[in-house]
């Protein structure tokens, strides 16, 4: 499966923390984040990602164009519902793009672990008949 990962800057520590407790896991699959995300998952888990650029300078455009071409099957985006971000609308097109494609999305830790509890379970298989 392959598994995108975006977090604002407020929620890059927890998505750290988060990766770091389902490492094994998120390593059976293909795992793509927006870049400074990607790094500093790196830094902590040795997990290896295709990194895009950064969320601001359109790595979120760059996963939102992967979700178009049915190329992701499940997203966790930690946001930060309290600070807006001035690329708003380009954080807002990725969560309509999930819900045009039917695209699974986490935008909050407990959803995460759902989601990654439903993918080691093998419930995410369904996501192979749109492929």
């Amino acid at each position: 499966m392959y598994i995108g990962l975006i977090a604002h800057d407020a929620k890059k520590k927890l998505m750290q923390n988060f990766c770091i407790a389902y490492r094994g896991i998120l390593s059976k699959h293909e795992l793509y984040a927006t870049g400074t995300t990607g790094r500093l998952i790196e830094e902590v888990t040795n997990l290896t990602l295709h990194k895009y650029l950064p969320g601001h300078l359109g790595g979120s455009q760059q996963l939102g164009a992967q979700i178009e071409h049915n190329q992701i099957d499940l997203l966790i985006f930690l946001r930060d519902p309290l600070a807006p971000k001035p690329h708003e609308p380009d954080v807002n097109d990725v969560v309509r793009l999930c819900d045009i494609h039917n695209i699974p999305m986490a935008t909050n830790l407990a959803t995460a672990e759902l989601l990654v509890k439903a993918l080691d379970r093998g419930d995410m298989e369904w996501r192979e008949m749109y492929k």
